[in-house]
C-alpha cells in the first residue's frame, strides 16, 4: 500500500487566516463606546484655548483659534489611518503585542515630528498650486481652511469604513480643489499632479514587487531548506544588515535632511556604512539566538521579531518627520496669512503648531487606531514575522528607489502594497514553487500525513490567500481619495466664503 501523496496548495482562506469573526470582535470591542470620541473633543477643545492664548492679542486671533481646532481634528486622523501601516504587520505577526506597538509608535511618532519635523514647511502641498495665483490673504486663507477640513473628513471617512488612504494624498487634494475654487484652473500645476496620479499605481506596485522578491528570497534559502538554521545563520545576518542600511538611509534622506542637507548619494553611503556594520555584529547575535532551537519555521520566526520591532520604530520616526506636515503645513501657512495678512509659499513653524500636530497624531493613534492595524496587519493575508519583515523592509528600500528616480510616492500606498505584495505571492508560490513540493514530498516520506478530504474545486477556486474584498474596497478608496478631497474642499470654500461676505 502506497504511502498518500501530500497536498502541495494550500486551498482555502481559513487555513491561514485566524476566525475573521474573532478578529472582528475584537475591533467592535476596541471601538465601542463614547469614551475615544470625548477624549479626541477635549483635545480639540484644548487645542483651541491653547492657541487662543497665544494668539489672543495678534491679528486674527478668531480665524487661528478656529484653525487649530481643525488642525487638531486632522492630526488625530493622520494618527488614527496612516500611522497604523508603521506597526501593523509587526501586530499581525505577533512581533509585538497591540500595547507595544502603540507605546512605540507613539514615542517614535513625537520624536520624528518634533526633532526633524522641519522648522520651515511648504504652505502648499508639493507645490500644485501657485500662492502669487490666489487674489488676497483672505482668499488664501478660505483655501487653506477649506482644504485642511475636507481632508480630515474624508481621511475620518476612509478610517471609519477600515480603508488605509494616502493623507498626503488627501492634502493634496484638498489643496486642488480649494486652490480651483479661490484661484481657477491656471493656478494648479497640472505637471506636479501628474506624477501625484502617477504615485498611486508606482507606489503600491513598487512595493508590493520588492516584499514579493524578499519573501521569495527568504523562502528559496532559508524556509524549504533541509538545515533551516543552518540557511538563517548564514542570511538572516544579511537581512539584518540591508534593513537597518535602507532605513538609515531612509531617515537620512527623508527625516535628517530636514535639519542638514543630505543628498541621496550621502544618504545612501550612510545606508551602506551602518548596513555593513549591522552586518558584522548580527552575525554572533543570531548564532547565539539560533542555539537550541528546533529545525523548524517557528525557530526562524524567532530571528525576526527584534528586526521587526527596530523597523516598527523606525517607519514611526520617518512618518512623524514627514507626515506631521499634512497637519502643520495648512495651519502653518493659516497662521502666517492671518497675522501678516500675505501669502507665502514657505513659512516658519511656530512651535505650539508643531505640539499640537505631534500630540494629534500619537492621540489619533492611540484612540481610533488599534481597528486599522488589525485590518493591515491581520486582516488582509496572514503575516508572520518573516512576511512582515518583507513588509517593513519594503517600505524603506522603495522610498529609497523612488527617490533616485525621482518619482512621488505614498507610504501608505507602499506598505499595504507591500502587504499584498506578500499575499498575492504566497497564492503563486504556493501553487508553482518546485522547490516547495520537493521539500513538501521529502517531509512526506519521513513523516506519515493523513491525506485531507478532497474539497470542491469550484470552492478552491474562490478561496485565496488575499481577501478580495478588503483589497477592492482599499483600492477604491486609494483612486477616489485626491477627487472626493477636492470636490468637498471646494463645496467648503463656497461655504466659507459666503460666511465671510
Amino acid at each position: 500500500m502506497g504511502k498518500p501523496k501530500p497536498k502541495l496548495v494550500k486551498p482555502t482562506l481559513d487555513k491561514d487566516l485566524d476566525k475573521i469573526a474573532h478578529v472582528e470582535e475584537a475591533a467592535q470591542h476596541v471601538s465601542r463606546g463614547f469614551a475615544p470620541l470625548g477624549i479626541a473633543l477635549i483635545f480639540m477643545v484644548f487645542a483651541t484655548v491653547f492657541a487662543g492664548a497665544l494668539a489672543m492679542d495678534r491679528p486674527g486671533a478668531w480665524i487661528i483659534v478656529a484653525a487649530a481646532a481643525i488642525g487638531a481634528y486632522m492630526a488625530m486622523n493622520i494618527g488614527a489611518n496612516d500611522v497604523t501601516n508603521n506597526v501593523g504587520p509587526a501586530v499581525g505577526s505577533r512581533a509585538m503585542t497591540m500595547g507595544v506597538a502603540l507605546a512605540i509608535a507613539v514615542v517614535f511618532e513625537t520624536a520624528g515630528a518634533l526633532i526633524a519635523g522641519g522648522d520651515v514647511v511648504s504652505t502648499i502641498s508639493r507645490g500644485i498650486v501657485d500662492p502669487d495665483k490666489m487674489a488676497n490673504a483672505d482668499t488664501f486663507i478660505w483655501a487653506m481652511m477649506a482644504s485642511l477640513l475636507s481632508s480630515a473628513l474624508w481621511i475620518n471617512l476612509a478610517t471609519w469604513i477600515g480603508a488605509p488612504v494616502s493623507t498626503t494624498h488627501a492634502v493634496v487634494g484638498g489643496v486642488l480643489g480649494a486652490g480651483v475654487a479661490a484661484a481657477g484652473l491656471s493656478a494648479v500645476d497640472w505637471g506636479v499632479m501628474g506624477g501625484i496620479a502617477a504615485s498611486w499605481v508606482v507606489s503600491p506596485v513598487l512595493g508590493g514587487v520588492i516584499a514579493a522578491l524578499f519573501l521569495a528570497f527568504i523562502k528559496e534559502f532559508i524556509i524549504y531548506r533541509e538545515d533551516k538554521l543552518s540557511a538563517a545563520r548564514r542570511w538572516v545576518p544579511v537581512l539584518i544588515g540591508i534593513m537597518i542600511g535602507s532605513f538609515i538611509a531612509y531617515l537620512a534622506l527623508k527625516g535628517l535632511n530636514k535639519i542638514v542637507s543630505i543628498s541621496l548619494a550621502q544618504a545612501s553611503l550612510i545606508g551602506l556604512v551602518f548596513g555593513l556594520l549591522s552586518w558584522w555584529l548580527s552575525v554572533p547575535l543570531i548564532r547565539r539566538q539560533s542555539r537550541g532551537l528546533e529545525n523548524r519555521n517557528q525557530s526562524l520566526r524567532k530571528l525576526f521579531q527584534l528586526p521587526l520591532i527596530f523597523s516598527a520604530a523606525m517607519l514611526s520616526f520617518a512618518h512623524g518627520a514627514n507626515d506631521v506636515a499634512n497637519a502643520i503645513g495648512p495651519l502653518s501657512a493659516i497662521v502666517h496669512a492671518a497675522q501678516d495678512h500675505e501669502v507665502a509659499g514657505q513659512v516658519t513653524v511656530p512651535l505650539w503648531v508643531m505640539v499640537i500636530g505631534a500630540v494629534g497624531i500619537s492621540l489619533g493613534l492611540l484612540l481610533f487606531g488599534p481597528r486599522l492595524i488589525r485590518l493591515v496587519g491581520e486582516q488582509v493575508t496572514k503575516l508572520n514575522p518573516m512576511r512582515a519583515f518583507c513588509v517593513s523592509l519594503s517600505a524603506a528600500i522603495t522610498v529609497i528607489v523612488a527617490s533616485a528616480l525621482g518619482l512621488p510616492v505614498s507610504s501608505t500606498h507602499i506598505a499595504v502594497g507591500a502587504v499584498f505584495g506578500v499575499g498575492f505571492f504566497r497564492e503563486w508560490y504556493t501553487r508553482n514553487s518546485k522547490r516547495r513540493m520537493e521539500y513538501m514530498r521529502s517531509k512526506a516520506e519521513r513523516f506519515v500525513i493523513e491525506p485531507k478530504p478532497e474539497r470542491n474545486p469550484e470552492e478552491i477556486r474562490r478561496r485565496y490567500l488575499v481577501r478580495r474584498s478588503h483589497f477592492m474596497t482599499i483600492v477604491a478608496a486609494w483612486i477616489i481619495t485626491v477627487p472626493a478631497s477636492a470636490g468637498l474642499a471646494a463645496v467648503l470654500y463656497w461655504v466659507m466664503s459666503l460666511i465671510a461676505l
